[in-house]
């Protein structure tokens, strides 16, 4: 076991809490390793005023910071799954998925206790395509604006009064102890969670084998499972993390279950379906959920938002 290791790490207080977290169970493990958080700016954090799905969604929270591992200045990334993109750059990989959090969203407003007590024409903020299908299907008479910012500045707009409610991960208020802000929480079968929404994965040099092997004991294979079988979802559909695409997979039983949706933006289009099966079948499941989405019309309707047809 090395005596350092550099975490690469956003400097948001999400990623902050998320990344001290694993330091301190890294070195309460190896009371001889010193971790170190080297804090990188992505180019997710530095455009805060355009929606993301406008600047292209793949990557732009992870991509510094992967190239900081393949420069070997730090030797991990600690990363929110719901940001990583499907595809990975060549030599690095995620080793490691710890145990998730809740994966719900989260309804949050002073004033209203869920989704449904909104006004009529009420105002609520998310740039997430995802989140504003859903919620359009279900509250077609809101007015859905758009929401940037760290957790802690999404929060703040709402206490401007700036929106009437705003959705959140429900994950990263628990971990920044912010819990307390939940008005109310949406049930997966209302509102499909992001792919890998809730865990998070560390990412590494695949050649770092006795790295990956020392840091194994973090690992929570319940949760690598479901996580494998919702980015295999991801992959077959092209997808990043900005556009209209969920899934959300659950060991019951040993069996996996896992869901998937695609919707158009404006929520006119939805399609969702769940299967079943083997959890050693997690990445076919996930494939086969979106060839059969795909087969069913969410091949259209992704055309649309892509600009292209997924083969």
């Amino acid at each position: 076991m090395q005596n350092v290791i550099k975490i690469g790490t956003r400097a948001s207080l999400l990623a902050m809490a998320q990344s001290t977290n694993i330091k301190n169970l890294i070195e309460s493990r190896y009371p001889k390793v010193f971790v170190e958080l080297v804090k990188i700016v992505t180019k997710g954090d530095k455009i805060l005023d355009v929606p993301l799905a406008k600047v292209g969604g793949k990557g732009l929270f992870v991509k510094e910071i992967e190239d900081a591992i393949l420069r070997h200045d730090v030797d991990i990334a600690v990363h929110s799954m719901k940001d990583v993109p499907a595809e990975l750059p060549d030599g690095l990989h995620l080793g490691i998925i710890t145990k998730r959090e809740d994966p719900r969203d989260a309804f949050i407003s002073n004033e209203y206790q869920t989704l449904r007590d909104l006004p009529q024409g009420a105002r609520i903020g998310t740039s997430s395509l995802r989140r504003k299908s859903q919620i359009a299907k279900i509250r077609g008479d809101l007015v859905i604006s758009d929401l940037r910012g760290n957790l802690d500045t999404r929060l703040r707009k709402l206490d401007e009064k700036q929106y009437d409610a705003i959705i959140l991960a429900a994950a990263g208020l628990n971990r920044l102890k912010l819990s307390s802000r939940v008005a109310s929480f949406l049930d997966p079968t209302e509102m499909l969670p992001a792919v890998g929404q809730g865990a998070v994965g560390i990412e590494l040099r695949q050649a770092d084998a006795d790295l990956f092997e020392s840091l194994s004991f973090l690992a929570d294979e319940t949760t690598a499972v479901a996580v494998r079988a919702e980015r295999a979802f991801l992959h077959r559909l092209e997808g990043g993390c900005q556009v209209p695409i969920g899934a959300f997979a659950q060991l019951k039983d040993k069996e996996l279950t896992i869901t998937g949706l695609i919707a158009s933006v404006d929520g006119a289009k939805m399609l969702k379906q769940t299967l079943n099966g083997a959890v050693v079948d997690a990445e076919k499941l996930g494939v086969q959920l979106a060839e059969e989405l795909l087969a069913n019309g969410g091949g259209e309707i992704l055309a649309e938002v892509y600009g292209k047809k997924i083969d």
